[in-house]
């Protein structure tokens, strides 16, 4: 009998990325997404920590199901900004930025990176994309994971692939920024890719248990 885990999003491309990366292990779940549950109600992200985020939502919405539910956190963190905009990165700039347009907020969310780091120096652009996992039952943490890129902060935005700040996060072994790579390749190298491989055995064992 196959264990039926929530996935807590809306998105349904997470869904399918987590799946990708989790191979076999699909044989064993039945998968949901939180558009399956309309009438939950949302929980609030307001953790100081990508961890605090992800064990936040993961709980909270193993609760109110009853489900086994895998929730991340992740965003971008830049050595020169003192860490910002880390668990803020998805709305960095919705007070210069009011459109409901995802698109929109992601152009003014990097445009505000760059504006910020107008006169920093190549050498101090540092960055890193991060992703926190969590895995909760309704009564505690099952699992937890984490996963980095480091890469640095191009001087403007190169590429049309990935959303959010991919356009001006620059890989250096790759010569290329995260919105040049092809969806396959940047899973094999992605924050939240790197997140998932190591979940993926600790999945597997507790699904024989």
């Amino acid at each position: 009998m196959k264990r039926r885990i929530l996935l807590a999003s809306t998105n349904p491309g997470k869904l399918a990325e987590l799946s990708d990366l989790l191979g076999t292990v699909n044989e064993q779940v039945e998968w949901s997404c939180l558009k399956d549950y309309p009438d939950i109600p949302e929980v609030i992200e307001d953790g100081r920590t990508f961890i605090d985020n992800a064990r936040k939502k993961a709980l909270g919405y193993a609760k109110a199901t009853g489900l086994w539910t895998i929730a991340d956190d992740s965003g971008l963190v830049i050595d020169a900004l003192n860490g910002a905009p880390g668990v803020y990165s998805a709305r960095y700039a919705v007070d210069e930025c009011n459109s409901s347009d995802r698109k929109a907020l992601d152009t003014a969310n990097y445009k505000k990176v760059l504006a910020k780091l107008k006169d920093t120096p190549d050498e101090k652009r540092s960055a890193r994309f991060m992703c926190y996992l969590c895995l909760a039952s309704p009564e505690n943490v099952l699992i937890e994971t984490e996963g980095t890129v480091e890469g640095v902060i191009n001087h403007g935005p190169v590429g049309e692939n990935g959303f959010g700040y991919d356009p001006i996060f620059f890989i250096s072994s790759l010569n290329k920024t995260a919105a040049q790579l092809e969806n396959h390749k940047k899973n094999k190298i992605s924050h939240r890719g790197n997140a998932i491989r190591k979940f993926k055995p600790l999945l597997e064992n507790l699904l024989k248990e």
